[in-house]
């Protein structure tokens, strides 16, 4: 046999980005073995921000180029080059709250993640030690991921990606430095649903390949267009792809480790599983849906139409009762996630909207996280609801910003959250799904009580024993919750730039 290992041309201009990522990632490694404990944390947060500009630098550089490499498995395209962006801006925020170290000594990570909890070792930690610096090559690693999730074209490339940004989120969530416990249980129920969620996204590879003979997309709707086999593999098949895909979206009923998780995870990482994660997870959905299962559509309508009326209405009838901000904010991004649900069917007409809604909510959530770190007294973040009553006399300003963050999340005009609910909705309504429209309206009437509750007990409320002291922010905290209230009024003020470029970007590859 004469015949050679054909390899597929890979187009690295086009790929320069998430490569640029994950050798950044692979330098913090080395960095981790090689540096000097005291000067790590400024040489890693400095690497991964600038690996972060690099990497932003090179997907704008590409304009609107449209390629497929690696065989058919990376379709660099306008949309992919869009949410690859949105990633990596969300994610240079979230950097920024994850490298904070003066709101208390250490920063929010724990020193060594082996120490046992409630120990003299752990408590030791807590007081005095440097946090661990892992935690920027760990993210890196999940910033690469979620940008060649966003750009597979491919069923198998889009699980190793899953993987490839999913693990180094389950270590990030074990590593807060106080509440060990919490935060180790946390990451414990994430990993193990993360687990069963891709297991079932590998069984629907298994059965969609069983149908179509291929798991590239364009032959999966070719295959749906002519195949002779019987049509039980494809639905099999894409219901349990849809499993993996609405765990990391935490869409109902795959979200009950979103509560938890948000609660027990350092605040840092859940801001960037808030934000980044949910671009990632609806930006390989939108691909999905609308390059590999476009013909599916009359089959997806009522099933997915049916999760997102049940997330919209479980998020924001949930989210009433709740006692703590964190999972509070956890149930608002389920109810949140149904909201970009009805943009995904509303198909090609709702790719625009729901990527302007993710840019948004993704801006609004890390800059109400930013605010949830400075709430806090000796023992580290005060979240418990009781424990903000009165924080507007204590602290008028960043009481008044994170009012201004609750009506954005409730979708009050000249805020970001009107406009981006306001775009989904109407693309919803354009493509026929008024039926959705009506349940989103509704959830979020329900939705605005809690939010008005937090707004009523910051402002009304008299400042009791137990109010905690707002902490002054450090620059990067600052920084991080400056440009995430700038962009939620600019958003809702003047979007024209933003949904230009949606508008620009709202076809995939060969659509």
């Amino acid at each position: 046999m004469n015949d050679k290992l054909q390899l597929p041309h890979l187009d690295y201009a086009a790929l320069s980005p998430m490569l640029i990522l994950f050798g950044v990632a692979c330098v913090g490694v080395l960095v981790e073995g090689f540096v000097p404990r005291r000067f790590r944390h400024t040489v890693q947060l400095s690497l991964s921000l600038l690996g972060m500009v690099a990497a932003l630098v090179m997907v704008i550089n590409q304009g609107s180029k449209e390629v497929l490499t690696a065989h058919t498995a990376v379709a660099i395209d306008k949309p992919g080059l869009f949410l690859s962006a949105s990633v990596i801006v969300l994610g240079i925020v979230s950097l920024l709250l994850i490298g904070e170290r003066t709101l208390e000594t250490g920063g929010a990570f724990v020193a060594q993640a082996a120490v046992t909890a409630n120990t003299d070792a752990d408590r030791d930690q807590a007081t005095r030690t440097a946090g661990a610096t892992e935690v920027f090559p760990l993210a890196m690693f999940a910033f690469g991921g979620m940008l060649l999730f966003c750009t597979a074209n491919d069923l198998l490339v889009m699980f190793v990606a899953l993987e490839v940004f999913s693990l180094p989120l389950y270590l990030l969530c074990a590593l807060a430095r106080r509440r060990r416990l919490l935060s180790q249980e946390a990451a414990l129920k994430y990993f193990l649903l993360g687990s069963f969620a891709s297991a079932f996204f590998l069984f629907g590879i298994a059965l969609i390949y069983g149908y179509a003979g291929q798991v590239d997309f364009k032959a999966i709707d070719t295959a749906i267009q002519n195949s002779a086999n019987d049509d039980i593999l494809l639905y099999i098949g894409l219901a349990m792809l849809s499993i993996g895909l609405l765990f990391k979206a935490a869409a109902v009923p795959f979200h009950v480790w979103t509560p938890d998780v948000y609660q027990g995870a350092p605040t840092p990482v859940t801001a960037l599983m808030a934000a980044c994660t949910k671009v990632a997870a609806f930006g390989g959905l939108l691909r999905l849906v609308n390059v590999g299962f476009s013909r599916t559509e009359w089959a997806l309508q009522d099933v997915l139409g049916t999760v997102a009326v049940i997330t919209m209405l479980v998020g924001a009838i949930l989210a009433v009762t709740q006692t703590d901000i964190k999972r509070l904010l956890a149930y608002s991004s389920i109810a949140n996630a149904g909201y970009l649900l009805v943009g995904v069917l509303a198909f090609s007409k709702g790719v625009s909207s729901s990527m302007f809604y993710l840019v948004a909510y993704g801006f609004t959530v890390l800059a109400a996280f930013a605010v949830v770190t400075l709430v806090r007294d000796a023992d580290g973040e005060a979240t418990h609801l009781s424990r903000w009553a009165g924080l507007g006399k204590r602290s008028p300003l960043y009481a008044t910003l994170f009012t201004f963050i609750l009506l954005a999340f409730a979708g009050l005009p000249l805020t970001s959250g009107f406009t981006a609910k306001f775009g989904v909705f109407a693309s919803a309504i354009d493509a026929g799904q008024t039926w959705l429209v009506i349940a989103g309206v509704v959830s979020s009437a329900i939705l605005a009580f809690p939010y008005l509750r937090v707004v009523v007990m910051m402002w009304l409320s008299e400042p009791g024993e137990t109010t905690p002291a707002v902490s002054i922010p450090g620059a990067m905290t600052a920084a991080a919750l400056v440009i995430g209230t700038v962009a939620t009024l600019v958003l809702g003020v003047a979007p024209s730039v933003l949904l230009d470029a949606t508008e620009h970007a709202g076809a995939f590859f060969g659509k």
